[in-house]
């Protein structure tokens, strides 16, 4: 058993506790609060002066599978060689050493949990899977949820990919959009026929991997995670789920300030970011901070993602800290990075708080988790001590 003593405990969704204790016991949080009782024989971590937040949870990066470092021998994040590739899986590429550059700066940071997608070349670029930071022996060891959402990608890149430089579709934004509709209905007519025919053996498709995949998405077991920066994009984006039936989150939603009401009528969540790089292409001219703000006054529900390696994971807190200076109240800032993905993502059962029941995941600072001369002291994960400055 594990007790962290006498800290500053951010619990995000019930509130700050003074001087509390947070006691741990098979991975989990067995009971928080200021006059918890820690039991004879428990190891004692002394966090006074300190501050005891749940570990971070990143909503999309591509850590592992665009290994830091090493070039293109690393870079596993997209198949270029079709427009549709749904059967690929982001779990099939990552990197889980703890020598990865990525998830040991993610780890030092207390960034505990994070989604990783395929990139966005692809209309359809295969699942993401959601993952704990801490390196194991095989990334399986690792997995919280898999698969956790099919990415798709509207807009720049699959039309400079396939259009710009293979000279085939999709080449305009009708191709992304039709390339994506031609997919979920022959996934959709693949579903119904094995239904029709599950007892009879020589009228049942043969197995089709790439329609499988897509199953899940058609069934509602997890939903369609959507690359799009400008607000058309994601109004196509839309059209097509609404067609389908299927969930959907908006990844980037850089435009989200253009359709927020929109955005919020329609209940689907924004992962904003990347934020600290440049305006490289003209999708992201009007990347902003104050979009984060527009979309949670709209009532959106959002998630800060930093798109590592795209940026830096270790950034995230200080992403939260910008969104704050630019408007956001600090507490949705916090939510932002910890809570809000952690629903977004599915997995807010087990990590994105520090309440009884869920995975001992947590970060201790020596001071504002927002201020950026604030240092990580301790992080663990499943009550495990995996980082000590």
């Amino acid at each position: 058993m594990l007790a962290i003593k006498g800290g500053k405990i951010l619990t995000i969704t019930d509130g700050t506790i003074e001087e509390g204790t947070v006691l741990i016991d098979g991975g989990k949080i067995v009971d928080v609060g200021a006059g918890v009782e820690v039991p004879d024989g428990a190891e004692v971590i002394d966090a006074s002066g300190s501050v005891v937040m749940p570990g971070l949870v990143e909503a999309h990066c591509h850590i592992g599978i665009w290994e830091e470092t090493i070039g293109w021998a690393g870079s596993d994040g997209n198949e270029r060689t079709e427009p549709a590739t749904p059967h690929i899986r982001a779990l099939d590429a990552i990197k889980a050493n703890a020598d990865e550059k990525g998830l040991e700066a993610a780890l030092k940071e207390g960034v505990t949990t994070a989604q990783i997608l395929p990139g966005s070349a692809n209309v359809i670029g295969g699942s993401g899977v959601v993952v704990k930071t801490a390196p194991k022996k095989t990334v399986d060891d690792m997995v919280v949820r898999s698969p956790s959402g099919m990415k798709i990608a509207f807009g720049e890149n699959p039309q400079r990919v396939y259009g710009v430089e293979q000279k085939k579709m999709p080449s305009t934004r009708m191709g992304v959009a039709g390339v994506l509709r031609e997919w979920l209905q022959k996934a959709k007519n693949y579903m119904e026929k094995k239904k029709l025919f599950k007892d009879d053996p020589e009228k049942i498709p043969e197995v089709d991997l790439k329609l499988e995949a897509l199953i899940p998405v058609l069934t509602g077991e997890i939903p369609l995670r959507t690359h799009a920066h400008r607000a058309d994009d994601v109004a196509t984006a839309v059209r097509i789920a609404e067609e389908f039936g299927v969930e959907m989150s908006w990844e980037h939603a850089t435009e989200g300030h253009r359709i927020a009401d929109f955005v919020a009528e329609k209940g689907i969540p924004a992962v904003w970011g990347p934020s600290l790089g440049g305006r490289g292409k003209w999708e992201t001219r009007e990347r902003n901070f104050e979009t984060l703000k527009t979309m949670h006054d709209a009532g959106v529900k959002i998630a800060i993602q930093t798109d590592a390696t795209g940026s830096n994971i270790q950034f995230l807190p200080i992403c939260a800290g910008l969104a704050v200076k630019y408007g956001l109240p600090r507490e949705e800032a916090l939510k932002a990075i910890t809570i809000n993905p952690a629903e977004i993502l599915g997995v807010a059962d087990r990590v994105g708080s520090i309440e009884k029941g869920k995975d001992a995941d947590l970060r201790i600072l020596d001071g504002d988790p927002l201020d950026l001369h604030s240092k990580v002291k301790t992080v663990i994960i499943d009550g495990e001590v995996v980082h000590q400055a």
